[in-house]
Order: structure tokens, then sequence, then C-alpha cells
């Protein structure tokens, strides 16, 4: 029988160290490149929602019938330009805004609350030089009252996100379900923009008096009228907003990407799906 050397144990040896070596340095490679990915992807999530989109969710019912409570909508970044109140984390850009541009009469923004900086939602109504009056509950801008058109009244599914106000009336569709009845109306902007809003009746701001939108703010009304603490009432935390300085501006409302009635569980993954309000999703703003 011949048996082994130590020279060839040594080889055997060295080659199973080499293997072995090879083999670390193939996995330490793999990690490395994985983590890489990660980082990259991170990264471009990151900048994508500083300088492009970002998600927003509404709280509350104040941009009814438009938007309600458990819409979830996705909003453009670059529209208003970029400032240290519409980025995701603080940066040391002082005042003002980078590649600033002013909204238009109708556009839907996210901006902070002046007071408070917690983010909120309104509707665009008067620019800078604007003269803005509520009169009767008829908005009046620039000395000319904005047309009221009114609409058939709007049946809004009751839900565990959306109750009905004082100002409407429960009421029960064919189908058996609960909804609120609210009167409803189209209302049109000097230019071409128009929209559907509530009006309960009668309302501590339906009589104002005439505001000048100064150089560098914008005047902010929500369409659920008599729901909206908004730019009628002045600005205080957790309250109205005021005439809301531009560089406050986040992002412009652009696209419905999920909305939920608020009746699913954590716990119950099937009530993910019926809880959708399907009849809302990929809508514009």
């Amino acid at each position: 029988m011949i048996g082994k050397t130590p020279d060839s144990d040594n080889a055997a040896m060295q080659a199973g160290g080499r293997a072995e070596r090879a083999q670390a340095e193939e996995t330490g490679e793999t990690w490395g490149s994985f983590l890489r990915f990660l980082l990259t992807v991170a990264l471009i999530a990151l900048i994508f929602r500083s300088f492009v989109f970002t998600l927003f969710n509404i709280p509350s019912e104040s941009m009814m019938p438009r938007l309600m409570n458990g819409d979830y909508l996705a909003a453009s970044k670059w529209d208003y330009g970029f400032s240290k109140n519409s980025l995701p984390f603080d940066l040391p850009l002082g005042d003002g805004r980078l590649f600033a541009s002013q909204p238009e009469r109708g556009d839907v923004v996210i901006f902070k609350h002046p007071v408070d900086n917690s983010d909120y939602i309104k509707r665009v109504i008067g620019l800078p030089g604007d003269i803005v009056a509520v009169q009767g509950g008829v908005l009046v801008l620039n000395g000319e009252r904005v047309p009221k058109i009114p609409l058939a009244d709007a049946l809004v599914p009751l839900s565990p996100n959306t109750s009905c106000n004082p100002g409407g009336e429960v009421a029960f569709g064919d189908n058996g379900l609960r909804y609120c009845r609210y009167k409803r109306f189209r209302e049109e902007l000097p230019g071409g923009p128009s929209y559907e809003v509530f009006d309960f009746g009668p309302f501590m701001v339906d009589d104002t008096e005439p505001v000048i939108v100064p150089e560098g703010t914008v005047f902010l009304m929500g369409d659920n009228r008599d729901n909206s603490q908004d730019s009628r009432f002045p600005a205080r935390a957790g309250g109205g907003v005021g005439l809301v300085p531009q560089d406050l501006l986040v992002g412009k409302a652009r696209l419905m990407v999920w909305s939920t009635d608020g009746s699913a569980s954590w716990l119950k993954p099937w009530t993910w799906f019926s809880a959708a309000r399907g009849d809302r999703l990929a809508e514009g703003i």
C-alpha cells in the first residue's frame, strides 16, 4: 500500500485553504454588492421623495367632495420650487425657495401651517394683488362674484372615516347603505378652473371684509366651505391658516393613489381590500 507523504498532505491543505479563502472573498463580495444595491435604492428613493413626488394622506373632511378622509395622493414637488419646508429633512437652506414659481388659482396645494408647521391641504383662491371677500356665502374675487352653480345633492357613503356633518342629513340609498346628503355647487374661478364645493348654509365666515393678498402669499380655502379652517380665519396652531407665505408650499396635489373607508384591520388582511374605495383610485386631482 502506498501511503500519503507529508508533501502531499501540505499540498492538499494549501489547496483547501485557497478554496476557503476564495469562497470567503466571493461571499464578502456578494454581501458587499447587495449592500451597495440597497444603498443605491435608498438614495434613489430619497432623491425621488425630496425632489419629485411625495405621498400625502387626507386626515379631515375640509376638502370634500373632491378629497375625503382616508385618501392617499401623490403630490409633485417641483411646481413651486424647493425650500427647507418642502424637503423631508432639515437643510441649512435659509429662507426663500430655489427655482421658485407661483401657483395658479384653483391649484390644490400641500403646505406647512404658518404656526405649528403641520401639513395642510387647501385650494388656491387668491394670488398676490387679488382682493378676496365672501358675501352671503358667495366668493367675491376682485369685486366680481364668482359663479356658484347649484348641482344635484351629493350622497357621501358613511364609514368609519366619513361621518355625517351637522350640515348634512342621513339618507339611505337603493342598495340599503347609509349616506350623508349635502348641498353641492360648482364654483368657477376666472380663467377657467372649476370644482365642486359643499355649503351647509349660514356660517360664521359667510360674510368677510375684502382682503388684499400681499406679495409672496396666497389666499387658500377648503372646498367643504363650512368645515374648513382656512385663510378666512387668523393663523393659529391647529386652526386657521391666515394668508399663507408661498415659501411654505410643499407641492401640488396630482393623483389619487389609494383610498380607504377606515374599516380595515391590520389583523384581518382581507379587509385591506374590502375597505378600499376602488372608484377613487388613479384619479387626477
